[in-house]
């Protein structure tokens, strides 16, 4: 195995974990799937997550139906439809069905469960027109093949005497009857994938659609918005993520054209502009993790904070916090969220660069707090760069950031940097680009965890240590008793051997 198979591998559960939703089709027919979570009912946990390449879902691999692989799926005539037109998915299909006593009919569900019609949205029991003291009773045909039931389902109907006889129920589908998976496929051309992922923001689901699937981009949208309740506005990536902003242009597909949503998180109740600011609700449980290192009393310093997910729970925590966003957008719901989470008290916001940041406010609240730091000082300096494209790059700030004399080993600020990475080997990869920025080795002195695949062969990282104290201080120059040439290593942080050079 490479290297890269052997850390996914290792991470893959923490990779299921990503808050978000993805439903899945492929070429082939729903229904046999009922047949074989029947076979092996009591074997297999329920739900359960099946892996696919480039995909997550939570939804059954599914398998040919070979007796009737159009059984369940919506009529032909709707292949290559752009618009929805709801009605032209109606159809009418042939299922069998048992006249039965009504007074009977619970106690024969609870016998045949396993043999009744289980497709959510549809009537298992309905009216017999001929007879109203009795009903009709809908099977699954794919458990009665050829309308012939077996001895099992025979001696159950004999022990309630329940004619044994079989007929045939004309059983009308509709667009509400069909899952969002199996009207696409229906819709989009044969043999192409229909995979339709989105994630959940709010009132808002954000697609990432491919280039075979925009033509019916309208229709894909209307039908998420159908399908999944709550949701009443669905989007398009159109572009990729700017790296200053982190924001990216969108088009709305489907719905209403508000994009000013609201989110809960770790329960904690955000309010975002989806257009202007950076939301991913896949890194839930990234911010969770970071906010469980922080202790009451800890300093974070949150140097691309966006709109607030590990500022405010931080501060929710009594954690004194600094955060700070270029994005005048992000800054200003920043404070919005601030005040409505009651920490506005808590939280000191800027609305500057992040090298300007750590230069500034970061600097000047170190210098401040660590020479008082002393060995059994409890609280902790944390700093948060999540800014994956480009993070790594400013690492390079904290080279001699403080003049003087170093403070003790547990008082330094740790680094959590997040990154991207396509390399064979991840970790090694994002350490060492951190050295090359730090100018030091962190071996034996990091640890690195991976968050996410972000998409193929591409992973989101975080490496977290402490900034070695020969990175972050610079050591004043004996002043007096050298040239004025010499002096300014102190205020420009070049060493001799360069001035004379």
């Amino acid at each position: 195995f490479s290297s890269r198979t052997l850390w996914r591998f290792g991470y893959s559960a923490r990779l299921l974990k990503t808050n978000h939703f993805r439903t899945a089709a492929s070429n082939t027919s729903f229904p046999a799937v009922w047949m074989l979570l029947a076979q092996y009912s009591g074997r297999i946990p329920g739900p359960f997550v099946v892996v696919r390449k480039n995909a997550f879902s939570t939804m059954p691999e599914t398998v040919e139906d070979k007796a009737n692989p159009e059984l369940y799926s919506p009529h032909p005539g709707v292949r290559g439809m752009t618009l929805l037109n709801r009605e032209a998915f109606k159809r009418t299909v042939v299922v069998p069905a048992l006249k039965v006593k009504k007074e009977i009919v619970n106690s024969l569900l609870k016998s045949l469960k396993q043999s009744v019609l289980q497709r959510p949205g549809l009537k298992r029991v309905v009216e017999d027109p001929e007879d109203e003291d009795s009903r009709l009773v809908i099977l699954d045909p794919h458990k009665i093949p050829g309308f012939s039931l077996g001895e099992s389902e025979q001696q159950v109907l004999r022990e309630l005497s329940v004619d044994p006889e079989v007929s045939r129920y004309n059983l009308e589908l509709t667009y509400e009857n069909f899952r969002s998976e199996e009207i696409l496929r229906a819709v989009l051309p044969e043999g192409q994938e229909v995979t339709s992922g989105f994630s959940r923001v709010g009132h808002i689901a954000h697609l990432n659609l491919r280039d075979h699937q925009l033509p019916y981009r309208h229709l894909i949208g209307q039908v998420i918005i159908d399908k999944n309740p709550g949701i009443t506005c669905a989007v398009n990536k159109t572009n990729i993520i700017d790296s200053t902003y982190r924001n990216f242009e969108m088009e709305v597909l489907a719905g209403e054209k508000n994009l000013v949503t609201k989110v809960k998180e770790n329960n904690i109740v955000y309010e975002l502009d989806f257009s202007k600011v950076y939301w991913n609700p896949r890194l839930s449980t990234e911010h969770g993790r970071i906010v469980e290192l922080l202790k009451p009393g800890d300093v974070l310093f949150d140097v691309f904070a966006g709109i607030g997910p590990f500022a405010i729970p931080a501060a929710k925590k009594k954690c004194r916090v600094f955060a700070n966003d270029l994005n005048p957008e992000s800054y200003n719901w920043l404070l919005h969220n601030c005040r409505l989470n009651k920490v506005d008290t808590k939280v000191k916001a800027f609305n500057m660069d992040g090298r300007e940041f750590l230069r500034g406010p970061v600097r000047e609240e170190l210098s401040k707090e660590l020479p008082l730091m002393k060995e059994e000082q409890k609280n902790a300096f944390h700093i948060v760069m999540n800014l994956p494209a480009l993070a790594v790059e400013f690492l390079d700030v904290f080279r001699h950031l403080l003049v003087g004399e170093p403070c003790s080993a547990a008082a330094l600020p740790t680094v959590h940097c997040y990154g991207f990475s396509k390399h064979e080997d991840p970790a090694k990869d994002i350490q060492e680009r951190a050295e090359a920025s730090l100018g030091t080795s962190l071996d034996g002195r990091c640890s690195t965890y991976l968050v996410r695949n972000v998409a193929p062969n591409k992973e989101m990282l975080c490496i977290s240590f402490q900034v070695p104290a020969d990175v972050l201080y610079k050591r004043p120059c004996p002043d007096e008793a050298k040239p004025a040439s010499k002096r300014l290593c102190t205020s420009q942080g070049f060493s001799e051997e360069k001035l004379l050079s």
